[in-house]
This record gives C-alpha cells, sequence and structure tokens, in this order.
C-alpha cells in the first residue's frame, strides 16, 4: 500500500489523521538528522500495527511531503 503524506515535524503532540487526501502525521521531533524520518516510521509502525520493517518512505526524505510503501 502506498501512501501520501503531510508531516509537521515539531509538534506538541503525535497525531495520525486523515487531511484532503493525505495522511497528516503530526510529531515531536524535529527534522533533524533523520530524527522526523525515525517518529514517521514509528507512528505509522504504532498507527497500522506493523513492524516498522515493513514501512519504507520511497520519495520525499528531506521533504513535509512524502510518499511511503507499507508492505504486508
Amino acid at each position: 500500500m502506498k501512501l501520501k503524506i503531510k508531516v509537521i515535524a515539531g509538534a506538541k503532540k503525535k497525531e495520525v489523521r486523515q487531511d484532503n487526501g493525505f495522511l497528516k502525521v503530526k510529531l515531536t521531533a524535529q527534522p533533524v538528522k533523520g530524527k522526523a524520518n525515525e517518529a514517521l516510521i514509528e507512528a505509522l509502525s504504532t498507527h497500522f500495527k506493523t513492524p516498522k520493517s515493513n514501512i519504507t518512505i520511497t520519495h520525499g526524505h528531506t521533504s513535509n511531503k512524502k510518499e511511503v510503501e507499507i508492505l504486508g
């Protein structure tokens, strides 16, 4: 499954919700040295109840708009 995600890093609380065709993910981690990407994978893992190893960021590693592939 491929998802388009809008990431808001540095938020006050974590949140995953649907918003205008995107999955909007708020993260408390800052976008420094990949910490926000790691937090995104962890949040999606919890939300979809799948191992982190099944989640890959395919596009947008340095952008707040990302495409993620979830296997299984």
